[in-house]
């Protein structure tokens, strides 16, 4: 059975998509088939890191969750653009006006969302499907956790981010997460990494899969890609990679 891991955060801009796809990329280079939904479907944009030009998208989530195709059928293989042992599927969101305007109006099955996930795990024979989840608490969001294996909470070292992932924790330990780690992205060089682990796993009682360092090279790469495909050998890679295997385990 496919593993199910959720990657989450309660504010946007938290770095939760980078993540995502740092974490598909590793994966998928250990040999998995992995297959990576965007749902956030208000304010879509995986699609960038994978190399994909929004108006390339043919078949996006959107379709779906509008009875207009089979999930499977929005799955687009990313395989060659990573160059990795395993297999990589992207299911993309819309990222036309209209169709996020639609989203935003009309709203969308939730449920319907749920069961394409377990669907799609067994159309692509997919040994991992990684959720890049909307931020906040919805419902959405809460069916995608509560169906998880795992899940990641992205936040970064500040008093908004702490107040609000300590509200995430709670939400998802009531759901019975069975596991949950904490990943602190943005965090400034000045900062001892030991003492931001520490400080976060004893506020929230919560193991920390990874710290994640301010990078120039982060910052200069602009979401022209994926961190780690860049930078194999950089600190940040060695965190993700640390994430990565916690999620699995």
């Amino acid at each position: 059975m496919a593993k199910i891991i959720s990657i989450h955060s309660f504010r946007g801009g938290t770095g939760k998509s980078n993540t995502t796809a740092n974490v598909c990329a590793i994966l998928a280079s250990e040999g998995y088939r992995v297959g990576v939904v965007d749902t956030d479907l208000a304010s879509p944009g995986i699609h960038v890191l994978f190399g994909m030009p929004g108006e390339e998208i043919t078949r996006p989530l959107n379709n779906y969750l509008w009875d207009q195709c089979a999930i499977e059928d929005c799955a687009h293989d990313v395989t060659a653009a990573l160059d990795v042992q395993g297999k990589a599927f992207l299911i993309p969101a819309s990222i036309r006006p209209g169709d996020i305007t639609r989203i935003l109006r009309e709203g969308f099955d939730a449920q319907k969302l749920t069961r394409g996930f377990r669907d799609l795990t067994k159309a692509l024979n997919l040994d991992v499907l990684l959720i890049d989840t909307h931020p906040g608490i919805n419902e959405e969001t809460l069916l995608s956790v509560v169906i998880s294996h795992a899940l990641a909470i992205v936040m970064r070292p500040d008093q908004q981010d702490f107040e609000g992932t300590g509200v995430t924790v709670q939400v998802a330990r009531q759901l019975k997460v069975p596991n949950m780690l904490i990943v602190v992205n943005k965090v400034p060089t000045t900062f001892d990494p030991d003492q931001v682990r520490a400080q976060v796993e004893q506020t929230y009682d919560c193991e920390v899969g990874a710290v994640l360092f301010h990078s120039d090279e982060m910052m200069t790469l602009a979401s022209g890609g994926i961190f780690c495909l860049h930078y194999p050998d950089h600190p940040l890679t060695d965190e993700f990679r640390q994430a990565a295997t916690k999620l699995m385990k």
